[in-house]
């Protein structure tokens, strides 16, 4: 999996498509991230003490990382990630703009 918590992507498929935002967490064993903000559902959650009540909870869930891809830092549109040795390091780089992500 090529994407990481912290990188900006923009939602290519679903109810969220076009929309854009921060992995907040990386799922690579079933290739799922969590996006910020998107992908939200609502949980109904029973009250857990006797003077509480229960709630609507807004979370977010796992989207497929083939619904989404990495914003290209340069014009902030949808990329592929790609590899590339930079002074003896690989990094990952934008395969529109060919920059560093």
């Amino acid at each position: 999996m090529k994407l990481r918590k912290g990188d900006n992507v923009i939602i290519t498929a679903g109810k969220d498509k076009g929309k854009h935002g921060k992995i907040i967490k990386a799922f690579p064993a079933v290739d799922k991230v969590i996006v910020e903000g998107l992908n939200m559902i609502s949980k109904n959650q029973k009250p857990r003490k006797s003077n509480e009540k229960g709630q609507m909870i807004k979370m977010a869930m796992p989207i497929h990382v083939s619904n989404i891809m990495i914003l290209d830092p340069k014009n902030e549109k949808g990329s592929r990630v790609g590899k590339k040795e930079v002074g003896g390091k690989m990094v990952r780089v934008s395969k529109k703009s060919n920059q560093e992500i």
